[in-house]
C-alpha cells in the first residue's frame, strides 16, 4: 500500500534527511587512501548513536544476503555497487567508493547514497559517477505532481544512454517514509507518461546506478555484495524525495561550502 504523507509528516522526514546528508558528507571526507572500511562503519555507528538515531540497516534481512544485515553501511569498492558489507579492507589511490546509509528518527526515514574516488581520479570513474548524478537530478526534476512514475524512469535511463551506459532494473529506488521500503518501486528506466500518477505527499527515495561496461550483476558469496558481471567499475547515487504541491522536494541534500562564510550551507531543498 501506497501511504501519501501529510506536509508535517514530510518535514519530520527532512529531519531525518538533514542527518543522512550531513554524515555522508561527513564520511566522504574521512574516506581516504589507507583509511579502513571498517574505520568508516564505526564512525558512522559512533554518530548515529550520539544523534539518538536508529539504523535502517542493521538487522535488515531481505530475501537476499545470507542473516540479517549487522552494520550501518553499504560500502561498495570498485566493481561493487549495491550492499556492499564493511570489512578489513584499507582504501587504495584511485579506488572508486559509493557509501549508502538510511536512517530512522523519530519513527521517520530517510536513505541517501554518494561515490566518490578516493586519491588519484581516473577520468573514466569521474565520468561514471557524474552520470548518475546527473541521471539523480533528472529523475528529481521529474518527480513532478501530476505526472507519472515512468517519468522518473524515463529520465534516468535517458541519462544513462547519453553516457553510453546501460540500464540494470533489478534494483532501483523504493518507497520510503516510516521504513525503509516502502511501494512504489522506481525502476532506473522506463517509459515517460506511464504507471502511478505521481501524487502530493509521496515521498520515494530516486537511486540510479550504473557499470562501466555492462548491464548485468553477479553476487558475492555473501549473498550481500552485488558487483558487475565483468569486474568493471560502478557508481551509485540516490537522494529521498517528497512530491509536494509545489514541485519535488530533495530531503537529503548535503551540505555544501558557503563561499561567502566558508561554513556549510544547505543546497536548496528543491530541485533546480
Amino acid at each position: 500500500m501506497i501511504e501519501l504523507k501529510s506536509a508535517e509528516e514530510i518535514r519530520q522526514m527532512a529531519v531525518a534527511g538533514q542527518f543522512v546528508g550531513e554524515l555522508l558528507a561527513e564520511l566522504s571526507g574521512v574516506a581516504a587512501v589507507g583509511v579502513n572500511l571498517m574505520d568508516l562503519e564505526h564512525h558512522a555507528r559512533r554518530r548515529i548513536a550520539e544523534r539518538g538515531a536508529e539504523s535502517c540497516y542493521w538487522d535488515y534481512a531481505p530475501s537476499f544476503g545470507r542473516g540479517p544485515f549487522r552494520n550501518v553501511l553499504c560500502l561498495s569498492v570498485n566493481d561493487a555497487v549495491l550492499h556492499g558489507l564493511p570489512h578489513d579492507y584499507v582504501l587504495r589511490d584511485g579506488d572508486l567508493l559509493s557509501i549508502d546509509m538510511a536512517v530512522g528518527i523519530d519513527g521517520w526515514v530517510a536513505d541517501s547514497a554518494l561515490s566518490v574516488i578516493v586519491g588519484t581520479p581516473d577520468p573514466a570513474d569521474e565520468k561514471l559517477i557524474e552520470a548518475t548524478e546527473v541521471a539523480l537530478e533528472a529523475g528529481i526534476a521529474a518527480a513532478q505532481p501530476g505526472g507519472r512514475l515512468g517519468d522518473i524512469s524515463a529520465a534516468i535511463g535517458d541519462v544513462a544512454r547519453s553516457y553510453g551506459y546501460g540500464v540494470n532494473a533489478e534494483f532501483g529506488g523504493h518507497g520510503i517514509g516510516r521504513t525503509m521500503h516502502e511501494a512504489p518501486h522506481v525502476s532506473n528506466d522506463g517509459r515517460a507518461r506511464r504507471g502511478l500518477k505521481l501524487a502530493p505527499g509521496l515521498t520515494v527515495a530516486i537511486e540510479p546506478w550504473f557499470c562501466r561496461s555492462t548491464d548485468k550483476i553477479k553476487f558475492d558469496e555473501d549473498g550481500w555484495t552485488i558487483r558487475s558481471a565483468d569486474g568493471s567499475r560502478t557508481a551509485h547515487s540516490e537522494h529521498t524525495v517528497a512530491i509536494t504541491t509545489t514541485g519535488p522536494q530533495v530531503l537529503t541534500r548535503r551540505p555544501t561550502p558557503d563561499a561567502a562564510s566558508g561554513g556549510p550551507a544547505e543546497r536548496s531543498a528543491s530541485a533546480s
